[in-house]
C-alpha cells in the first residue's frame, strides 16, 4: 500500500464514497434525495475538520518550531480548501433536488461562497510566499474567523443539524460512516499534497 500514490487512493476512496452514498437509507420527507444531504453534510464537515486540523498543526509547528509539522498543516489547509470549494456545487445540487430551486441568497450559502474565495486566495498566497510560518498563521486566523462567522450567520432554509437530530439510528450511523470515509479521503489528499510539496 505504501507504494501506491495517495492521490490514487484518494480517487479510489472518492469512488467508494459515491457508491456508498447511492446505497444510503432513504427518508420519509425527502425520499432518496436525502442521500445528497448525507454527502453534502459529510463533505462540508470534512472541510471544517480539515481547517481545524490545519490550524492545530500550524500552531504546533510555530510553537515547536518544526518545519515538517507546519508543512503538514499547510497540506491539510489545501485539502480542506478543495473540499470547501467543491462543497458549493454540491450544495446547489442538493438545493435543486430537495427545494425544487436555488435560493442563493441563503445566508449560510453566501457565507460559504465568500469564505471559499478567501480560502483560495489564502492558499495561493501561501504557495507563492513559500513560508511555512506565515502559512501556519494564515490558516489559523482563517479557521478562527470562519468559526466565528458560522456561529453568527443566520440559518433561513438551512436546518441546524437535520441528521444528528434524526430519530433514526440507521440514518445517524450511516452518516458517521460516510463522514469517516470522507475524512479518510481528505487525509489521503493532504498526504499527496504534502508529498508533492516536499519533492519540489
Amino acid at each position: 500500500m505504501r507504494r501506491i500514490s495517495p492521490l490514487i487512493l484518494f480517487l479510489l476512496m472518492t469512488i467508494f464514497i459515491i457508491a456508498l452514498v447511492s446505497l444510503g437509507p432513504s427518508e420519509k420527507a425527502l425520499g432518496a434525495n436525502v442521500r445528497l444531504v448525507y454527502l453534502h453534510g459529510a463533505w462540508v464537515w470534512t472541510a471544517l475538520i480539515g481547517f481545524a486540523a490545519a490550524a492545530v498543526f500550524g500552531i504546533a509547528g510555530l510553537v515547536l518550531k518544526r518545519e515538517q509539522v507546519s508543512r503538514h498543516g499547510i497540506a491539510l489547509g489545501q485539502a480542506a480548501t478543495l473540499f470547501w470549494v467543491s462543497y458549493l456545487p454540491l450544495s446547489i445540487w442538493t438545493m435543486q433536488a430537495n427545494w425544487g430551486g436555488l435560493f442563493l441568497e441563503e445566508p449560510r450559502w453566501r457565507m460559504a461562497l465568500d469564505f471559499a474565495i478567501v480560502a483560495v486566495l489564502i492558499q495561493i498566497s501561501i504557495l507563492i510566499m513559500k513560508n511555512s510560518r506565515v502559512g501556519s498563521m494564515l490558516n489559523t486566523i482563517y479557521f478562527l474567523i470562519l468559526i466565528l462567522r458560522l456561529s453568527q450567520t443566520e440559518q433561513v432554509m438551512h436546518p441546524p443539524s437535520p441528521i444528528l437530530s434524526s430519530d433514526s439510528l440507521i440514518i445517524r450511523a450511516f452518516f458517521f460512516i460516510l463522514l469517516f470515509c470522507c475524512l479518510l479521503a481528505g487525509y489521503l489528499l493532504s498526504r499527496w499534497l504534502d508529498k508533492k510539496a516536499s519533492i519540489q
